[in-house]
């Protein structure tokens, strides 16, 4: 993982690229607007939530997809999760097969979204797109939905430079990536000849800045589950009982406190670093992206990127007690924690869950009672840089952006990525993104920066040309 380089390319631009570029400028205003059409769309995939603007998403992302007059099949599909009890989300597939020896990409975005928090945190109505200066602001803007329009975008550009054209291209566009995906693996069985690709584009990840773009080598994977912690059979009166009797709060605050050292590294025994080599990021710009208070330090220990891509993370997302406008003088007898992880590259998420629980079942204080429920794990991934695909991803981005990428390392987490290479051991897989550090994806006021937009957009279109252009799928 390198530095990002100065500006300037040296590479020529051809009659092709010309031609896309064209295509690209022509077509953004109407890119940016069917973006906003999805983005008004409130898809969030979590079981609280409407299903219905779930589908509603994905039959409006395939009217798109059957608008660029490219595929062959287009079609809303669903498949079981993984325990077989119900179905997934709808997701949307198109296929157009290659020809003439062509290779065959395969283009991977999600149309569900995160739910949107409390409509005061955010500066706009979160599913009402509203630009600002450089940026689109909305829930879904960035991620994923500006995924799904760059590979639309894309292909729209492609199609309209090269006319007839021989590269095989099918597009997988998932309803339930923020929900777990727990009907992915499912679904790329069933659907396996019609994904079935020489290289994936996976559009889920961010850029250096919005002037760099960057390739994602490295992803963390994750452990979720909710940790139930009992200490009485009953609610009994604070007054009566309390300095005798250990409640459930006290428990659960000793229990989850064990889970980091005192500089908020994590402590659990069996968690490892990846060891993985970072580039130069200081405490200032952390603390700007980051939103982080004067005053608070940041915690963990060595390189600032090495915590966030190399080293595990422990966070309690959410804890089910009641808030402090119901709270009585009460020693509750159970609450509940909802504890998310985040495991380096290299080690295997469910290894990982297995130390965590053993840490916490070691550290249970005055013999609480624990529970683990709804446990979901998934895969960190290294890439593969050495193949043919990652080169011409390469040469497409630094001839739409004017800068060579950067190799990044990700602290969030795509599982789904080990089932892409279980299903497709022979794929190349690249991970690219349209987001940029100000995107604040999962968080209010999310937004996409509209340069950024496009540079990917273009990025995408040469690479779908260098690959047209390669003659083979060797």
């Amino acid at each position: 993982m390198t530095q990002p380089p100065p500006t300037g390319s040296t590479i020529a631009p051809t009659e092709a690229a010309e031609a896309i570029r064209s295509a690209v400028d022509a077509g953004f205003p109407a890119t940016v607007a069917d973006l906003a059409r999805l983005v008004r769309i409130p898809s969030v995939s979590w079981p609280a939530f409407d299903p219905a603007h779930v589908a509603e998403s994905a039959e409006a992302v395939a009217e798109l997809l059957r608008g660029t007059g490219v595929f062959e099949l287009v079609e809303v599909r669903r498949a079981a999760v993984e325990d077989g009890s119900e179905l997934g989300q709808p997701a949307v597939v198109a296929s157009r097969p290659a020809r003439n020896g062509r290779p065959t990409v395969l283009l991977y975005a999600h149309h569900d979204v995160q739910p949107p928090g409390k409509d005061e945190d955010w500066d706009t109505p979160p599913f009402e797109p509203t630009q600002r200066g450089d940026r689109l602001h909305g829930r879904g803007a960035a991620d994923d939905k500006a995924g799904v329009m760059a590979h639309v975008g894309a292909i729209r550009a492609f199609a309209e430079a090269a006319g007839d054209f021989d590269l095989g291209i099918a597009v997988f566009i998932e309803g339930e990536e923020e929900w777990a995906s727990r009907s992915f693996a499912n679904f790329l069985s069933e659907n396996r000849d019609l994904l079935a690709a020489d290289a994936i584009i996976v559009a889920d990840s961010g850029n250096w800045d919005v002037e760099t773009p960057a390739i994602t080598v490295a992803l963390r994977g994750a452990v979720a589950f909710n940790l139930r912690i009992d200490t009485l059979a009953h609610a009994s009166h604070s007054g009566m009982y309390g300095g005798a009797v250990p409640d459930a709060m006290l428990a659960g605050i000793r229990l989850l406190d064990t889970l980091w050292d005192a500089d908020g590294s994590v402590a659990v025994e069996g968690l490892r670093d990846a060891g993985l080599e970072t580039p130069a990021y200081d405490e200032a710009q952390l603390r700007s992206e980051a939103g982080l208070l004067e005053g608070v330090a940041p915690i963990g220990n060595g390189t600032i990127l090495s915590r966030i891509w190399s080293q595990p993370a422990i966070t309690v997302t959410g804890i089910d007690a009641p808030d402090v406008a119901n709270a009585s003088n009460t020693l509750l007898p159970g609450i509940r924690a909802r504890v998310s992880a985040r495991i380096a590259p290299g080690q295997d998420a469910k290894e990982a869950f297995v130390a965590i629980r053993a840490h916490l079942e070691a550290n249970a204080p005055f013999g609480a009672r624990l529970a683990f429920e709804d446990v979901d794990t998934g895969q960190p991934f290294l890439v593969d840089t050495s193949g043919w695909a990652v080169a011409e991803t390469r040469a497409a981005m630094a001839e739409a952006w004017g800068r060579e990428p950067v190799e990044i390392g990700v602290g969030g987490s795509i599982p789904f990525i080990a089932e892409l290479v279980e299903e497709f051991p022979g794929a190349q897989i690249l991970v690219t993104g349209v987001e940029d550090p100000e995107s604040k994806a999962h968080s209010p006021n999310e937004s996409l920066h509209l340069g950024v937009f496009k540079r990917a957009l273009l990025g995408e279109a040469l690479f779908l040309a260098r690959l047209e252009a390669r003659g083979d799928a060797s």
